[in-house]
């Protein structure tokens, strides 16, 4: 399927020089939305993945299914004081400053197989937060999956983990 049709581009957002790729029409087109699940998940199908994580919020909409997909575990990254329970914190950089990520203690069991995914890898800030939260809980990082990569922006060589991505912009 050609995903870039279906992908909107939305000139001058979040601010002018930017054209941002917005994947909402691609989340709404069922046949679509399926489809990127299904090609996302395929990869990974014989890796024995325990658990998929997803950072907030657009992770959870792509990281979710996928872990249904595969049948595993779902394991939500929050930003920091949004999750109930006990946590471990990583900071990573943003543009303008620096964020948190949280993840429950007992989100990972030492030795299991984990799966990254995500809508977008950027920069790459978000997903080296989440390898770093992962091995502080003894997992493995088996792989980072993503819907969308703007490959100009060189985020995958920020990642100690194998990158796989479904449409590339470079």
């Amino acid at each position: 399927m050609d995903y870039k049709n279906i992908i909107r581009d939305v000139p001058d957002y979040p601010k002018p020089g930017i054209l941002f790729k917005d994947i909402t029409t691609l989340w709404k087109n069922p046949s679509a939305f399926k489809s990127s699940l299904d090609e996302l998940a395929e990869n990974y199908r014989k890796m024995n993945i325990t658990k998929v994580i997803g950072a907030e919020s657009r992770g959870f909409i792509v990281g979710a299914p996928v872990a249904y997909i595969l049948g595993a575990g779902f394991v939500p990254v929050r930003k920091k004081g949004k999750l109930p329970a006990g946590t471990i914190s990583e900071s990573y950089a943003l543009e303008y400053g620096e964020a948190a990520l949280e993840i429950h203690q007992d989100a990972i069991e030492p030795g299991e197989n984990i799966l990254i995914v995500d809508d977008l890898l950027a920069t790459g800030g978000t997903c080296e937060a989440m390898i770093r939260l992962i091995r502080n809980l003894g997992g493995n990082t088996l792989g980072a999956a993503f819907l969308v990569e703007l490959e100009f922006l060189h985020g995958r060589e920020k990642i100690d983990a194998p990158v796989f991505s479904l449409i590339k912009y470079e």
